[in-house]
């Protein structure tokens, strides 16, 4: 029998619906673009049905089943991965009270202080104390408590995204610990709930216990397919379900990052590089790293919110004829940007991007700076300036992680869009001066859910088997030591002083315009 994984993949612009077998081969993918991805009533908001989300699975995997009829019997297990920090507020029947909030939703709650007398010491100490108040203002709680009361007494449970996918397959209000990475009240130490109802954290994000759902470990068998789903869905009847993780977690371990001796960079909307690690260090002081998906481990993370957001940003804004040609061909515009990486050298002729349209919690005075602007040069040169960006800011977001941990990372491996591309790869490699692994498969957050499920049913005993089995790499790029040397300059004596640079004028430039607020 060849066992067969069923992977739901719910990112920010689509839901993949992916088979796996257990040498970690994709057999057939099913994917349903969102068009739009979200909607937004009011600049800055980013909203989308939750029944949008769930109708979404449905089609992919009938379409995936009509394609694979006889594969469909030798499913063993079914998974689902989901983007991150996008909330569902449900009543006691499950059925979504309002649209979902995305993780990318800018909206905020009025400025308001919920520490205590002894917390505001406490935070001002550690230089902590605006970092809780904007926490505050981001959780959508405290916005939607402020702004829709009436919705929030109606609220039985405050899901993300995959607790919601988990209600709608098994019935119960439950999620992966591996999932919990967001808004919310999580002791991201322990890997639980916050214990004490005093602790700050239930003022800062602003919901109640009861209103969460109970969390389990990945790799878990939580039920089983009813015959309900089963003709809803089309997922054959009584295969189990499985827990995984966030699709950032799945990709890890997905490219085979087990331990700290590697990393993980995802070239996605929001890029970010991560390793696993068994001991809990924060990267930035008191902010967390995220739960693993393996069981009780760590994911220590650097994030570029708008990552590789800023291809499609640039596609837009400089990108007419890529479009118009890839909509002739039906392809992907991406993919005929590939010759514009080619015409400019390392280094874009001096042209440097600080990839900051959204700022993070440390440096929230930084905004997107593109400098070194001469009349050679040209869009593509602004392309590849984007690219190399990126990777600037991934890599100063190693170097943290390295720091703190106390650790030293050898390899590196890709995912996401950009990873599909040879020069962007060669490109990485030559900015980070380590080798770059690229699997045989882009689908990685799917994979790594179907290592899951595979160690979830026994096939494997535990996720690093599956991960020996299942992770097969197509290619290794290694640095080439003419660029390493142009991309080591520019990086220590240009992009590593930019935000102290501007950090003054950006104040000036918010205080002005205010924006962002």
């Amino acid at each position: 029998m060849n066992e067969l994984a069923l992977s739901i993949d719910c990112g920010t612009q689509s839901l993949r619906a992916i088979l796996f077998d257990k040498n970690g081969y994709l057999v057939d993918m099913e994917r349903i673009k969102f068009n739009p991805p979200y909607f937004s009533k009011f600049y800055g908001w980013a909203e989308q049905d939750p029944e949008f989300y769930w109708k979404s699975l449905i089609i992919a995997v009938k379409r995936l089943k009509d394609r694979n009829f006889e594969n469909f019997k030798n499913i063993i297990g079914v998974t689902v991965t989901t983007q991150r920090d996008t909330v569902v507020l449900v009543d006691k029947n499950g059925k979504p009270l309002r649209p979902a909030i995305l993780w990318l939703d800018q909206r905020t709650a009025s400025k308001k202080n919920p520490l205590t007398f002894w917390e505001n010491i406490g935070f001002t100490l550690i230089n902590k104390k605006e970092t809780a108040i904007r926490t505050f203002r981001k959780s959508k709680p405290n916005w939607i408590k402020e702004n829709e009361p009436e919705i929030w007494d109606k609220t039985y449970k405050f899901l993300l995204l995959s607790g919601y996918f988990l209600y709608k397959l098994t019935g119960t209000f439950i999620d992966s610990k591996a999932s919990q990475i967001g808004h919310i009240p999580f002791d991201y130490k322990s890997q639980k709930w916050t214990k004490s109802k005093n602790h700050w954290r239930w003022r800062v994000f602003g919901v109640e216990r009861e209103k969460l759902p109970e969390l389990v470990l990945p790799c878990v068998e939580v039920g089983k397919i009813s015959k309900r789903i089963s003709e809803e869905t089309g997922i054959p009847e009584g295969i189990p379900i499985i827990t995984s993780g966030s699709d950032k977690g799945c990709e890890t371990i997905g490219v085979g990052c087990f331990d700290t001796d590697s990393a993980s960079l995802s070239f996605g909307t929001t890029a970010t590089v991560q390793t696993t690690s068994k001991r809990y260090f924060e990267t930035i002081p008191f902010i967390p790293p995220y739960p693993a998906v393996v069981p009780g481990y760590y994911n220590p993370e650097i994030e570029i919110f708008r990552g590789y957001w800023l291809v499609s940003w640039f596609l837009k804004e400089f990108g007419n004829k890529e479009i118009e040609i890839a909509n002739e061909k039906g392809i992907s515009p991406e993919f005929l940007l590939e010759p514009l990486l080619d015409k400019v050298p390392p280094g874009s002729r001096g042209l440097i991007l600080h990839p900051m349209w959204t700022p993070g919690l440390d440096m929230p005075n930084a905004k997107g700076a593109m400098i070194g602007f001469g009349d050679v040069h040209t869009r593509a040169h602004i392309y590849r300036a984007i690219v190399e960006g990126i990777n600037y800011a991934l890599r100063d977001g190693m170097e943290r992680i390295e720091k703190k941990g106390k650790i030293k990372i050898e390899k590196l491996m890709v995912s996401g869009g950009g990873s599909q591309s040879e020069k962007i790869c060669q490109i990485t490699a030559n900015m980070f001066n380590l080798p770059v692994y690229r699997t045989q498969t882009h689908e990685m957050s799917g994979l790594g859910a179907a290592m899951c499920v595979f160690a979830g049913v026994g096939i494997y005993n535990d996720i690093f088997e599956s991960g020996k089995n299942m992770v097969n790499y197509s290619k290794v790029y290694e640095p080439q030591k003419d660029e390493v040397e142009i991309y080591e300059k520019l990086y220590r004596k240009v992009y590593k002083r930019i935000y102290s640079s501007l950090k003054k004028i950006n104040i000036e430039i918010k205080n002005i315009v205010n924006y962002p607020e």
